[in-house]
């Protein structure tokens, strides 16, 4: 299993992020075992919460590889966004799946969510996690690039071709994005884990009173609004996130969870 969890890189990031809790114009990157994208710069997250982010990444896993350890029993990847945690990667089998939602939950930190998205079976090859790690680029700078769309405000994760979309986004931004990504060249799917914000809150994510909650969206029956059609070439649709059993509600494309400590 490859998980990054050397002293060097925690001293980096922990340099990093302290910089980051002085001024909020740092950029950073964290990169797992998958292509994850995300910077401090503009970022809708407070420094205290970026911080958090990083603390339960690296927890999560210590916790991870002391379960599994090295070798070839699988390859976990660990993403916090807003302190939901999204773990994409290969295991072999359902009972390591579970295994590893489970540590991740025991390693502390104040997790607001959990998203299992680990499939089972061998481990990605080099020439996947390659042609993960040119769409998350490709991915990125569209984002960056589109109209409307606050780039720099959206963790990008992609494993074996899907792309999650992590971020604080308004309905309309969402839609934006999930368009960008599923039109982008190499994704075969997109899986958005965001949290509905405010107009309002976009434009002031300092404001306690405009980052006050916003009413569930719609139910899973319901039918969540759907981005614009993808060319035939990519392929790409807007799937539901795979909720766990600690998730009481039911599968939905994208859930607001409750507001997390600023």
């Amino acid at each position: 299993m490859k998980l990054q969890h050397s002293r060097r890189v925690r001293t980096a990031l922990a340099a990093t992020l302290l910089a980051a809790s002085v001024s909020a114009c740092v950029p950073v990157a964290v990169v797992g075992g998958a292509t994850a994208t995300g910077v401090v710069m503009t970022d809708r997250r407070s420094p205290r919460t970026q911080l958090a982010d990083q603390r339960i990444e690296m927890d999560s896993a210590n916790a991870v590889w002391k379960l599994l350890g090295e070798g070839e029993r699988g390859h976990v990847n660990i993403t916090s966004y807003y302190r939901k945690v999204l773990i994409t990667g290969e295991v072999p089998t359902d009972k390591d799946k579970q295994d590893v939602q489970t540590a991740v939950m025991r390693s502390g930190g104040d997790v607001a969510g959990l998203f299992n998205e680990l499939a089972i079976g061998p481990n990605s090859t080099a020439t996947q996690r390659a042609n993960d790690s040119a769409a998350t680029t490709r991915v990125k700078t569209r984002l960056l690039n589109a109209k409307g769309v606050p780039g720099n405000s959206i963790k990008v994760v992609t494993e074996r071709g899907t792309v999650y979309l992590m971020g604080r986004l308004t309905e309309r931004e969402t839609l934006l994005a999930t368009e960008v990504a599923s039109t982008t060249k190499g994704v075969e799917r997109v899986v958005r884990i965001i949290d509905f914000i405010s107009a309002q809150a976009a434009l002031h994510p300092n404001d306690p009173d405009a980052n006050a909650p916003l009413p569930a969206p719609a139910p899973a029956s319901a039918p969540a609004p759907a981005p614009a059609p993808a060319p035939v070439e990519t392929g790409a649709v807007a799937q539901p996130v795979t909720q766990p059993a600690i998730e009481q509600a039911p599968p939905v494309q994208v859930r607001s969870l409750p507001p997390a400590k600023p």
